[in-house]
């Protein structure tokens, strides 16, 4: 049975689409040194001071016991796009288990499907039994601290960080960079009963926010998660082309404003900026995603439709993370995601290439 959407569905990967917008925004991309001797120079201090109201520790987690930035080691973060509304608390719409290692220029997304039926920790029946439920849900119930509990009884793994977008954000961070280029030769049409109706026109120079979002949600082409995961990539390179234009600096300090309220986490500026010159500079990024996989159906006659994930890669996901997140294993040495392990003739395209060109189409 296919799988009913909300209109307000996001894709998965606007999350950290959302984080690496932050990095740029933080203006570590362009890899002259002139450039990073400007910014540091002029900028650095402001950009902290900004994002000052974006540090948000969760209550009940133990607090980092370093005070600075270590990019040696590798570290895991939940990334959660959030579709928040007014003053309402929202849902996790988008969940990412993201492996970050600094000194790799290598980042694991393990993307958690927004309706995949899990213990929502720390939320219990009124007789006391444990609540199962969509685990988008687990943000409504308890905000990220038991979004991040959830995911960690889920992988039997911990989470070092996370990090919060709003989605209202991450439309107007695209519009301040004067919108991006995608290269998008039909239209795409998202006109299905089950989904947000929208059009977004091909042959354009630049898509604003609202197009951009747009382009890494449309979910009725043939390919599939594939060739959403590879829009997604064309995505990030079209953000970091973009940025690394130095003109782009003077937009910095508009960027910081808009990021505000819209993003929360428990990085401490300093380290967010650390951890963006060290991933941006590098000459070798590249990202790697998995889905978990699993099925979807209705417990239930005329009851809420449920994604089950599969035991067998839900196994298989937990010790790929354990493996990325051991600081002895070179680049590599890190096993792959099982999509990537055939593909030798079309390895994972680095961050800092050129989109390749790319045809997205109903």
């Amino acid at each position: 049975m296919s799988q009913p959407r909300k209109s307000r569905t996001y894709k998965w990967l606007a999350a950290i689409i959302a984080f690496v917008v932050l990095g740029v925004a933080l203006g570590y991309y362009n890899r002259s040194a002139l450039a990073m001797w400007g910014f540091d120079t002029f900028l650095s201090h402001s950009v902290a001071k900004k994002l000052e109201g974006s540090y948000k520790p969760l209550e009940g987690r133990p607090m980092p016991v370093e005070t600075v930035y270590r990019k040696e080691e590798p570290f895991s973060m939940l990334l959660l796009g959030v579709d928040q509304r007014d003053k309402e608390i929202g849902r996790s719409d988008t969940m990412i288990y993201t492996v970050i290692r600094p000194i790799d220029g290598a980042i694991l997304m393990i993307s958690i499907p927004r309706d995949t039926y899990v213990d929502i920790v720390g939320k219990t029946t009124k007789s006391g039994e444990q609540w199962q439920d969509k685990i988008t849900h687990a943000y409504a119930f308890g905000g990220a601290n038991m979004s991040v509990e959830t995911v960690e009884k889920l992988f039997g793994t911990g989470v070092n960080h996370y990090a919060t977008i709003n989605f209202a954000g991450f439309r107007d961070v695209i519009n301040a960079m004067g919108g991006i280029s995608l290269p998008i030769t039909e239209d795409l049409v998202n006109d299905d009963a089950d989904h947000e109706k929208f059009v977004v026109k091909a042959g354009k120079d630049l898509y604003d926010g609202t197009e951009a979002l747009n382009y890494v949600r449309y979910r009725e082409d043939a390919g599939g998660d594939t060739s959403r995961a590879g829009r997604h990539q064309v995505f990030l390179n079209a953000i970091m082309n973009k940025a690394s234009n130095v003109s782009q600096w003077s937009k910095i300090p508009q960027m910081i404003e808009i990021m505000g309220s819209n993003f929360s986490t428990d990085l401490t500026p300093e380290h967010l900026i650390d951890l963006a010159k060290s991933m941006l500079q590098s000459d070798n990024r590249t990202i790697y995603s998995h889905t978990l996989k699993g099925e979807g159906h209705r417990k239930v006659s005329h009851g809420a439709w449920y994604y089950f994930a599969d035991e067998e890669d839900l196994a298989k996901t937990s010790a790929l993370i354990e493996a990325w997140l051991d600081p002895a294993k070179t680049k590599a040495q890190l096993p792959l995601p099982e999509d990537y392990q055939n593909k030798i003739d079309k390895p994972v395209e680095s961050l800092s290439a050129k989109p390749a060109d790319s045809t997205a189409k109903k």
